[in-house]
């Protein structure tokens, strides 16, 4: 076992993880949603508890996972979460049902986030998370930096692609578009970025005040 591959291990067996988001990641599992990692529902938890957030946005349901960990972080924030599949905002009720969020503190949104984010008010939320249709992760990363307040933050799980970002074999369009986004990324002066390897890999983006 190579040192990242034991790091990765150890990171996941030391992170605690709340029943309520057990339980909804079993369940996201035989829905066939595939969650975020424990590591990476932290790390998100963190960055929500820092922030302060009050309003949070995130681009793909799955059956809660991500979004019960958001709220874990910031106890008095309502979030605004927007998924195509019925079946998957529904079992992220039931798991914010069980986890007893008040129903006022979240908000469900059948459809498609192209359809749903231009309508939403920009410079209006504390955190947007992109966890949906990879091939669109450029274009909702775009809104989301839109939809933040000045020195919001927008996070995007999943951006190593597997591993496949880091290959430089791989020229797919959806390991292409991460590559370019992390790489545009991190040279905008609009935006503060971190790249975390930890789980499945975050890219963290702050926007910079002076310069939304």
């Amino acid at each position: 076992m190579s040192a990242s591959d034991a790091n990765a291990r150890f990171a996941l067996e030391a992170t605690i993880e709340p029943e309520a988001i057990t339980r909804a990641r079993t369940h996201a599992l035989e829905l066939g949603a595939d969650p975020i990692s424990a590591p990476v529902g932290a790390q998100c938890a963190v960055i929500a508890a820092a922030a302060g957030a009050l309003n949070i946005v995130e681009i793909g349901t799955g059956a809660g996972v991500s979004g019960l960990w958001l709220l874990h972080g910031s106890p008095r924030a309502v979030l605004t979460t927007i998924d195509k599949e019925p079946e998957h905002l529904a079992a992220a009720r039931q798991a914010f049902t069980e986890a007893r969020i008040p129903a006022a503190r979240a908000r469900f949104i059948t459809g498609r986030a192209s359809d749903v984010l231009p309508r939403m008010n920009e410079a209006s939320y504390d955190i947007v998370l992109v966890d949906a249709d990879a091939d669109g992760v450029i274009e909702y990363v775009e809104h989301g930096l839109r939809l933040v307040r000045p020195g919001g933050t927008v996070l995007v799980p999943r951006v190593l692609a597997g591993g496949a970002v880091s290959d430089p074999v791989r020229r797919d369009p959806v390991t292409a578009a991460y590559r370019s986004l992390i790489q545009e990324t991190q040279a905008s002066p609009a935006v503060i970025g971190a790249l975390s390897i930890v789980g499945e890999g975050l890219l963290q983006l702050t926007t910079i005040a002076d310069a939304h």
